[in-house]
């Protein structure tokens, strides 16, 4: 295939491959990882394990928590408990580097890897890292595949950071003015709280609310930390509601179908306030957020009504820049994907593509998307 130049797409269960970009007309087949889906090793007592990239992600949760471990990491939007396979494979959680409100405590996806194994566009095997935490050799590649969307390289393997699972644990679901949520978040992310999560949520038959969760070594610890956010919430006017945490990982609240739009955000936490406050978001109708509030980051989505026009979520864009963020358009409606652009061009596009270029010179993989770059490069001008 290399030879020849022949493209083609790396992917997992292949369950969100119409996510951001569509891929170019030329963009070839696609190779899955599905069926290579194994436990290469599990060290217990130093809380890593190695798997092959086409593991479910429900798989290896399964599996950890037989020895009362787990993947700090959210179920992927859009997948739920009750369907395992929908949460998809752990090469394209990694491949695509999005992550959830657990960031407030376990950081992101990208931060729980220590080793990857990939294959270039020309067929050869290479590796970063090691199965140890403390191994820092070389240059992080980790990072630089974490969120390529398949674009760099072939991910079959990682080596990832795993932590006990604490059984006492709650959450509380706080509600008010958005003014007044943002001065508890405030208060909480700047204070020696702990939470596990801290997400701001909007639906559209309900008013704002921020979901919060708490996890310890014991029961006593915990009510101890809910009591004091309980306080906390008093003194600033929000009403607060303990509710049971029955499973370690928050299931994400997404559709089983594919809403018309579904928009990624990242901005500064601070700023969430605005925007959910702006007249550019109270103008979007039927539209369901979850946004990670001490990372500020997260998605929104409709779940109601006509689809709202392109103009809306441009406007929306603009609003999210001004206040030093980004928007991505990961599901669009219409007849004609792609009509705004998933993502702009980074300030560091010519960086990018030339990384592209020492990765897969000849440009076979997953054309039509390149992340920070809205408009690909074209293989027929790369200069082979």
């Amino acid at each position: 295939m290399h030879a020849d130049g022949t493209p083609w797409v790396p992917s997992g269960l292949g369950s969100r491959l119409h996510w951001g970009p569509p891929l170019a007309a030329d963009a070839g087949p696609v190779l899955s990882m599905r069926q290579l889906s194994g436990i290469i090793d599990h060290a217990v007592d130093d809380l890593t394990i190695t798997v092959e990239a086409g593991m479910p992600l429900a798989d290896l949760q399964k599996a950890l928590e037989g020895h009362q471990q787990w993947l700090p990491l959210n179920w992927p939007w859009g997948s739920s408990m009750a369907s395992p396979s929908s949460a998809g494979t752990i090469g394209g959680l990694v491949a695509r580097g999005l992550s959830g409100g657990l960031r407030q405590r376990h950081l992101g996806v990208r931060d729980q890897i220590i080793g990857i194994s990939l294959i270039r566009s020309d067929g050869v095997s290479a590796r970063a890292g090691g199965r140890v935490v403390k191994n820092v050799a070389g240059y992080d590649l980790m990072r630089l595949l974490c969120g390529s969307w398949g674009s760099l390289a072939l991910i079959s393997g990682v080596t990832l950071r795993v932590q006990p699972l604490r059984e006492p644990r709650g959450q509380l679901v706080l509600e008010g003015e958005l003014s007044q949520l943002e001065a508890f978040r405030a208060e909480v992310v700047g204070s020696s709280f702990t939470p596990e999560w801290i997400d701001w949520e909007l639906r559209p038959d309900q008013g704002p609310g921020i979901l919060l969760g708490v996890a310890s070594i014991s029961d006593a610890a915990v009510v101890d930390q809910l009591n004091r956010l309980e306080t906390l919430a008093a003194q600033q006017g929000v009403s607060a509601e303990r509710q049971p945490w029955d499973h370690p990982i928050p299931e994400e609240s997404g559709p089983s179908a594919d809403p018309p739009w579904l928009l990624r955000l990242c901005l500064p936490p601070a700023q969430l306030q605005q925007l959910l406050s702006s007249q550019e978001c109270t103008a979007l109708s039927g539209w369901h957020w979850r946004l990670a509030a001490g990372a500020g980051s997260g998605e929104g989505w409709q779940t109601s009504g006509l689809p709202t026009p392109d103009y809306q979520i441009e406007a929306l864009r603009r609003r999210v820049m001004a206040l030093g963020g980004q928007l991505s358009v990961l599901i669009q409606p219409g007849t004609q994907p792609g009509a705004l652009p998933a993502w702009l061009d980074a300030p560091s596009r010519p960086l990018i593509e030339a990384m592209k270029r020492q990765f897969d010179p000849k440009q076979q993989l997953s054309r039509g998307r390149l992340p920070g770059v809205a408009t690909p490069l074209n293989p027929a001008h790369s200069g082979n």
